[in-house]
């Protein structure tokens, strides 16, 4: 039942609305996504996705003082924030599904870090896919989204919805002469082309660490550490 009795409002209106609710709950990253052309990929039922064409990328970011703390490999210290970050953005995310639901609206909020698929390392969709078509980003050479101003260091969450709202558009955009991840990866994952990212070499480190009792959790840091600007 819609409970909103406001004005009408169009999609870019819509679209700052919500901007302005994210920032006053300390969200610090927002950005609107056109998902129809990745929603293919969700691991959600099929008509829920498909009634769904609207991803919100919303982030925060990372301490750089938990971050200092990383040398080659994760400590017990950024895997508390780790969690922090995650509980805080699953908040988020679920505080703006309501408030999209109180409009009127559909809103599927998802959560910062859940796998379901563990055999292939899989959640129910790539928030990081969702924030470069929201235009918080692109892919860099760590496999991960790379922020203009903030590089890597930043956390995602994912609100779906079918509220109208004015997409942004992908940034045209890459690491350029930057490899500062390539030196420090403990993995040695990372190549000069993005499209080269060893996967399995990453996971495996993970893995390691997890094993060693360094962390308890798949994470490791380092390139997040690594990764900031200028990238020229």
């Amino acid at each position: 039942m819609r409970r909103y009795n406001g004005p009408v409002q169009n999609d870019a209106e819509h679209k700052e609305t919500l901007r302005n609710f994210s920032r006053d709950i300390g969200i610090e990253l927002f950005g609107v996504a056109d998902i129809v052309p990745i929603r293919v990929e969700f691991l959600l039922h099929e008509d829920l996705k498909n009634s769904l064409h609207r991803g919100i990328a919303i982030g925060k970011r990372v301490l750089d003082t938990v971050l200092a703390d990383i040398d080659d490999r994760p400590t017990a210290l950024y895997l508390h924030h780790y969690r922090q970050l995650n509980f805080f953005l699953d908040r988020g995310a679920f505080l703006l599904a309501v408030f999209i639901r109180d409009r009127g609206f559909r809103a599927l909020p998802i959560a910062a870090s859940q796998i379901i698929d563990w055999e292939n390392q899989r959640a129910h969709l790539s928030h990081k896919k969702v924030g470069r078509l929201a235009g918080l980003g692109w892919i860099g050479r760590n496999n991960l989204l790379v922020h203009p101003e903030f590089g890597c260091q930043f956390r995602l969450a994912t609100v779906l919805t079918d509220m109208p709202l004015e997409p942004d558009q992908p940034l045209d955009r890459d690491c350029g002469g930057c490899f500062n991840c390539l030196a420090g990866c403990p993995a040695a994952a990372i190549r000069p082309n993005p499209k080269d990212f060893d996967h399995f070499a990453c996971f495996e480190k993970l893995k390691e660490f997890k094993r060693l009792g360094i962390v308890g959790q798949f994470i490791c840091g380092v390139c997040v550490k690594a990764c900031r600007p200028p990238f020229d």
